[in-house]
């Protein structure tokens, strides 16, 4: 890969957001009003109730910052590529000495620099509206929740342009509901055992469902099961490869059909 070339991308993608303010309303509002509507539906619920509530407020917190983090990674990959088709840019791109590996790279890099200023600023809120600390997790912990949820929003960002290349404009809308599709999986706002056992194996094949029951497991006081961790990291290893896979076929196989034109003319 062209580190150049990796700069550039993504000077590009940036100078996007420098240049229209509304890019910018549009990555903090939505974050920020989920952290505070759900903040202040638990702070209600624990006025009414008793027991173990401010724990769970804990859960909920901590559970909103890192869904962000995979919410941020997956949009910067999908969108950007979206972005290169609202522009009619997407041809520029394939017709430069670009590899696809470098093009995703710099949208990895849209979704690190993303979910940092968005995670930076949902921390700063939780410590002043709800007393909750990010930052009482041993750092290279977070760090690896963190990588785990960025990893398998990669993951589905490539899957979601892909499923893009292949058909069309109609499939825009997965850009969006992708991680939304897997959250009730993901066990984000709930532990794993409150599925139903067919959603439970779903559940332990899903990385944030690790990272997830860590973080609540961590609250809670329990001791850390670095197991967990290992595996998260290994799950995602071999969704990002399927999904490079899948990405890869369908990208071969829209240039024999001349898919990506009508993708980049439409």
């Amino acid at each position: 890969m062209n580190p150049s070339i990796i700069l550039a991308l993504l000077t590009r993608y940036l100078l996007l957001y420098a240049k229209n303010p509304v890019r910018l309303f549009e990555l903090f509002f939505w974050p920020i009003v989920q952290l505070l509507m759900w903040g202040f539906v638990t702070v209600s619920l624990q006025r009414q109730g008793s027991g173990s509530f401010p724990t769970y407020i804990a859960f909920l917190i901590g559970a909103i910052i890192l869904w962000d983090a995979l919410f941020r990674s997956q949009q910067a990959v999908a969108v950007s590529f979206l972005e290169d088709v609202w522009t009619r840019n997407l041809l520029n791109i394939f017709a430069a000495p670009v590899r696809m590996t470098e093009y995703l790279a710099a949208t990895f890099g849209v979704g690190i620099l993303r979910v940092v200023i968005t995670g930076l600023v949902l921390a700063v809120i939780a410590v002043f509206a709800y007393s909750f600390n990010l930052l009482q997790f041993p750092a290279p912990l977070l760090l690896a929740w963190y990588a785990n949820l960025m990893l398998f929003g990669w993951a589905l960002g490539i899957l979601s342009i892909a499923l893009i290349v292949r058909w069309g404009h109609g499939a825009e809308s997965l850009a969006w509901a992708m991680p939304f599709m897997i959250q009730p999986f993901a066990a984000v706002f709930y532990p794993v055992s409150t599925l139903p056992p067919w959603m439970q194996a779903v559940a332990v094949a899903m990385p944030p469902a690790h990272v997830f029951e860590g973080m609540r497991g961590v609250l809670a006081g329990k001791p850390l099961d670095g197991s967990e961790l290992l595996l998260a990291f290994g799950l995602n290893a071999v969704y990002l490869a399927i999904s490079g896979v899948i990405f890869g076929r369908t990208l071969a196989y829209a240039r024999d059909r001349g898919l990506l034109v009508k993708v980049a003319a439409s």
